[in-house]
């Protein structure tokens, strides 16, 4: 009777081991993205962990005075921000509206609550807190149409030269990471930052109070969006731009404007059809360097945004002997002068070949 009861309790055990190696195995098979995808290695990690918080963990080390930073913006920053950060028809103003007293405080007098005096415009400098956001966006995201290709010394530069503008750092400074966390003290709102407790708390209460409306409400409000006819086709054709999945669906910028909002049976319909071909991307690939390389957030195909279009470039220099090396220089150097005082950055991220075909499309008359 022992004997046999032991061998029950191994039979048992058995069965239950393998009741949990066959749910294991059946809910491996049923994940079929169970065995997709790698660990990254260390230097894929690196490569991309490259943000700086607050307290500067990640600050690579480094030195650049307001100097360097002065000619680098010149060169790369100041044909959208303008010469001293006072922008240039392209963003908001980053320097402005500060003063000695809020450097001193370390909030900016104009943002607080129920101050007389108000600047026009928030400008970066008023509302940015902490010097690291400066140095991380500048290293990760500038220059806008070439982000990432600054040298660490060059970031620490522009960010001093942006200080000095503000007057948090005398003209003849230099910017390390030994000495940003003393240049943070300076900052003119680094009390601005507010903490709201309820907002992190599961139980807390909501930052919005409000009470439902019960009396002559809006049955049926309409809310929907368009385009307007000046702007359809600024950047390009929309539909190309979005993901073939999901709910989002961009309008065919290549064709006239709707008459009425469009059903979800239509919008159906024109996520599967395949999208037309717009005219702007006649000869090869001429479409998606324009994307790729952010040219129509600065120029229209038939409108002026912040530069002149497309078709206004082709009609200005119609009948130019050697046109098409002519547009490319241009696109390439960049320069200003020709369309006003708002410079054309240089594009020297584009090779040869791809500035001659977005020349040759020009010269052949955009559509």
């Amino acid at each position: 009777m022992k004997s046999m009861f032991k061998l029950s309790t191994r039979v048992a055990l058995l069965a239950a081991a393998l009741s949990v190696f066959a749910l294991g195995t059946a809910q491996a098979q049923s994940a079929p993205w169970h065995n997709m995808g790698r660990d990254a290695t260390p230097a894929e990690v690196k490569a991309w962990d490259i943000d700086v918080r607050p307290d500067f963990k990640g600050l690579p080390a480094g030195a650049g005075s307001v100097s360097l930073g002065e000619t680098v913006w010149e060169s790369r920053c100041a044909s959208c921000h303008g010469s001293f950060g006072e922008s240039n028809e392209v963003f908001t103003p980053i320097i402005g509206g500060t003063t000695k007293k809020d450097i001193e405080t370390g909030r900016v007098a104009a943002l607080v609550q129920g101050a007389t005096s108000t600047a026009p415009q928030k400008t970066t400098i008023m509302k940015v807190a902490t010097v690291s956001t400066l140095w991380d966006y500048i290293n990760r995201a500038m220059p806008w149409n070439n982000p990432k290709t600054l040298k660490t010394d060059e970031v620490y530069g522009v960010v001093a030269y942006l200080l000095s503008l503000a007057e948090v750092v005398p003209p003849d400074f230099t910017l390390s990471d030994k000495n940003i966390a003393a240049v943070q003290q300076r900052m003119p709102n680094r009390n601005g930052m507010v903490f709201y407790e309820p907002l992190w708390k599961v139980g807390g209460k909501g930052d919005v109070k409000n009470v439902a409306c019960m009396k002559d409400c809006e049955i049926d409000p309409k809310v929907h969006s368009f385009l307007p006819d000046f702007a359809r086709d600024a950047h390009g054709n929309i539909q190309q731009q979005n993901r073939v999945i999901g709910p989002v669906r961009g309008a065919d910028t290549t064709q006239p404007a709707p008459k009425g909002l469009i059903g979800s049976a239509a919008a159906a319909t024109v996520a599967v059809a395949a999208p037309a071909a717009p005219a702007a991307a006649k000869g090869p690939n001429v479409n998606n360097l324009l994307a790729a390389n952010a040219c129509t957030a600065c120029h229209g195909v038939k409108n002026k945004i912040v530069g002149p279009s497309f078709v206004e470039i082709a009609a200005k220099h119609k009948g130019k002997a050697d046109l098409e090396a002519y547009l490319a220089g241009k696109i390439k150097s960049g320069g200003s002068g020709v369309y006003g005082a708002v410079p054309m950055p240089a594009q020297p991220q584009l090779s040869d070949a791809d500035a001659r075909t977005i020349a040759g499309w020009i010269a052949a008359g955009p559509k």
